[in-house]
C-alpha cells in the first residue's frame, strides 16, 4: 500500500524544490604509467641488456643460438616446401612473437635483479606466475601472427591477382622495377607497420608482466598498451632500436641474432622495470578488466 504522506523532502536532498544538482567535473587522476622518460633512456636499457648478457654469458648466448637455429630452419622450410611467398611476412611477423620467445631472457634478468641462481635450464623451463594466462597470451600473439600472414597474401593478390607465386628470382625485379611492385611495397609496409606497432604495444610489457604478476592476459595487454602510450617518445626510440638491430641480424643471415636477441630481451626487462616501477609480486595486481566471479 502506497503512503499518502506529503512530507517535504529532507534538506540534504539535492532534488528538493525541483532544483537540479550542480555537476562538477571529475577530479584529475594521476597517470601511474607516465614517467616522462627522455628518448635517450632507450640507450640506457640497451646498455643494461648488454651488461646482463655478459653475466653468465653462456646461458644467454645459448638462448640466442637456439632462436637463431629455429629461425634458419623456418626459412629453410619455407623454401623447401615452396612457401617462399611467406618469407617477408614471416620476417615482419617475428616482431609479433619476439616478446613471447624472449621469456627466458626476462627470467634471467629478473633472477639477476633478485640475486637468484641462473642457468640455461631455468631460462628455458620458465614458470610464470600467471601460467595459464601466459599460454593464452601465446595463443593471442600466434593468432595475430597468422592474421598478418593472411593479410600479406591478400595484399599480394589485390595487386597481382590470384596467380601462382613467381619465385624469389622473379619477385625482386617485379617489386623493385614496376609501378605495381612499388605500390605493393608501400601498401604492405603501411599495413605491416600497423601490425608491428600494435603487436609491439600490446606485448612488449605484457609478457614480462605475466612472468612476475598474477593477472589475466587481457589486462596485461591493455596495461602494456597504456604504458607504451604514456611513454611514447622513449618507446618509439626503443622500437626503432629493436627494428634496426633485427634488420642487422637478418642481413647477417640471422647470425647476429645470437647476440642481438639476448641483448634486446634483457633490455626489454629493464624497460619494463623502469616504467612499471613498483614491485607488485606480493600484492594485488592492477587489472583493466573485471575478472568474472
Amino acid at each position: 500500500m502506497l503512503s499518502d504522506r506529503t512530507d517535504p523532502p529532507p534538506p540534504d536532498n539535492p532534488h528538493a524544490g525541483g532544483v537540479i544538482p550542480k555537476v562538477f567535473p571529475p577530479l584529475p587522476r594521476e597517470n601511474l604509467h607516465a614517467h616522462n622518460l627522455p628518448w635517450r633512456t632507450a640507450f640506457h636499457w640497451l646498455r643494461a641488456g648488454w651488461s646482463d648478457l655478459w653475466i653468465n654469458p653462456l646461458a644467454s648466448l645459448l638462448y640466442g643460438l637456439g632462436v637463431t637455429v629455429v629461425s634458419v630452419l623456418i626459412v629453410w622450410a619455407l623454401f623447401r616446401f615452396k612457401y617462399e611467398y611467406a618469407l617477408f611476412p614471416a620476417l615482419a611477423g617475428f616482431m609479433v612473437v619476439g616478446p613471447l620467445i624472449a621469456n627466458g631472457l626476462y627470467e634471467k634478468s629478473r633472477r639477476l635483479e633478485a640475486g637468484e641462481p641462473i642457468s640455461i635450464a631455468r631460462m628455458v623451463f620458465v614458470k610464470p606466475r600467471s601460467t595459464a594466462q601466459s599460454f593464452f597470451m601465446g595463443v593471442l600473439l600466434l593468432g595475430l601472427f597468422l592474421l598478418w600472414l593472411r593479410a600479406a597474401v591478400l595484399i599480394y593478390a589485390l595487386f597481382f591477382g590470384i596467380v601462382p607465386f613467381p619465385g624469389t628470382d622473379d619477385l625482386v625485379p617485379m617489386l623493385l622495377l614496376t609501378p605495381t611492385g612499388w605500390a605493393l611495397i608501400l601498401t604492405g609496409s603501411v599495413v605491416g607497420a600497423f601490425f608491428a606497432a600494435f603487436s609491439f604495444a600490446i606485448s612488449v610489457f605484457a609478457v614480462p608482466m605475466l612472468l612476475t604478476e598474477r593477472t589475466d592476459a587481457l589486462s596485461a595487454l591493455g596495461i602494456s598498451m597504456a604504458m607504451v602510450w604514456s611513454n611514447l617518445p622513449v618507446m618509439l626510440a626503443w622500437g626503432a632500436l629493436v627494428l634496426g638491430l633485427f634488420a642487422v641480424s637478418v642481413a647477417t643471415a640471422f647470425l647476429g641474432l645470437i647476440v642481438v636477441f639476448p641483448v634486446l630481451g634483457h633490455g626489454t626487462w629493464h624497460a619494463y622495470r623502469a616504467i612499471r616501477g613498483d614491485d607488485r609480486q606480493d600484492g594485488e595486481t592492477e587489472r583493466m578488466f573485471i575478472r568474472p566471479a
